[in-house]
């Protein structure tokens, strides 16, 4: 397995970074976090994405998708990451996508994908129920009522929640709470009688949703995949997620790199620039080194999942584990090195120390992954 791009992958990656360095620099993050933006995300930014093939990366192009694959998935979400643009693209269009594309019936992917794919839906996955990611935990239950189900109970941490058009939830038909099987998926409009969404700020300065389910009435053709079978959807779609967010945080290591570079060519002390100092010039080879590393775990677990290696579980939980690590490294080493001005508001380095630590939790920490592996592996 080459951890190099192709010729087509690198066009993916300089068309993503050109488009949202232009069109969603961080100066957007900031205008949205300001005007407190209920959405979250500018629709128009999304509708462009479509125009790009973007929210269809990963879709099927007999669904209107590009057909592209996670690699081109990861490229996109690495210029996310670097320039902290708001979209819906790792909920819908990674998350929904790769759930709905893997097990939706023929009706729900000819309804559903081509929506995303053109941008015309958001679609939010509600699985965790815990403040610490536990994807088998799943308390909410779906009990048998007319030709469907009723669901009640309480998701956190929905990203894109607030907003979306549709909701897949995962709830227990069988089996005690902390079972992996006896979860199934389903779709929910979230305008249905008994679903409440209430919005959650994150640290990020990005929106997620607290929901609550009622007695929800759902019916069978609601269903994704089988009934009691979707544990094996969920954890296809958070790996999927989890390598995605892997590269969206190694785009944020890398700018935030890049940004102590040019901090350090610049800034004077002693009537040189502070990068001449040999101190800081090992920090900044150490950083630059983890870096590299970072780019390596992360291309292996997007090419892992393209190419169905059945160790793609494992790889993308090492991704997710290790970047999230260099980006927290990244990050912190920026503030430093920076000094007081990078304690600031009113400098960009603290966005991206934020969005760090946010996207290092979601969807399982450093720990969760470790401790995965070591079950995976059977230590």
């Amino acid at each position: 397995m080459a951890l190099v791009l192709t010729d087509e992958e690198r066009m993916v990656k300089d068309t993503a970074q050109g488009f949202f360095a232009d069109h969603a620099p961080v100066s957007q993050l900031r205008r949205l976090r300001d005007a407190k933006d209920p959405v979250g995300f500018d629709r128009g930014l999304w509708s462009k994405m479509a125009e790009l093939g973007f929210a269809g990366v990963a879709i099927p192009e007999a669904y209107g998708g590009a057909g592209l694959g996670m690699v081109a998935a990861g490229l996109i979400q690495e210029a996310i990451g670097r320039n902290l643009s708001l979209s819906p693209f790792l909920s819908t269009s990674i998350l929904a996508a790769t759930i709905l594309a893997r097990g939706g019936s023929a009706e729900q992917k000819a309804t559903l994908l081509p929506g995303i794919a053109a941008a015309g839906l958001v679609i939010a996955l509600a699985s965790d129920e815990k403040p610490r990611h536990a994807p088998f935990h799943v308390a909410t239950r779906a009990e048998p009522s007319g030709n469907g189900f009723r669901l009640s109970g309480t998701k956190i941490h929905v990203l894109d929640g607030q907003v979306a058009d549709r909701l897949i939830v995962a709830a227990r038909t069988s089996g005690a709470t902390d079972e992996r099987a006896g979860i199934t998926l389903f779709l929910v409009d979230p305008r249905a009688p008994g679903v409440q969404i209430e919005t959650r700020a994150m640290v990020d300065s990005r929106n997620a949703a607290r929901l609550v389910l009622e007695g929800v009435q759902v019916d069978g053709a609601d269903v994704i995949g089988g009934v009691g079978e979707g544990a094996g959807l969920l954890e296809a779609a958070l790996d999927a997620g989890r390598a995605c967010l892997a590269a969206e945080m190694l785009g944020v290591a890398a700018q935030s790199f890049d940004m102590t570079l040019d901090y350090l060519r610049t800034r004077e002390q002693f009537g040189k620039p502070i990068g001449a100092f040999q101190a800081l010039q090992h920090r900044a080879a150490h950083l630059f080194c983890e870096i590299e590393l970072a780019k390596s775990v992360t291309l292996k677990a997007l090419r892992a999942l393209d190419e169905g290696d059945l160790r793609a579980p494992v790889f993308a939980s090492l991704a997710k584990a290790k970047v999230g690590e260099v980006a927290k490294l990244a990050t912190n080493e920026a503030v430093q090195m920076h000094g007081g001005i990078g304690m600031t508001d009113d400098h960009d380095i603290g966005f991206y120390m934020k969005r760090a630590r946010a996207a290092a939790e979601t969807f399982g920490d450093f720990a969760f992954h470790g401790d995965r592996v070591a079950r995976i592996m059977s230590y």
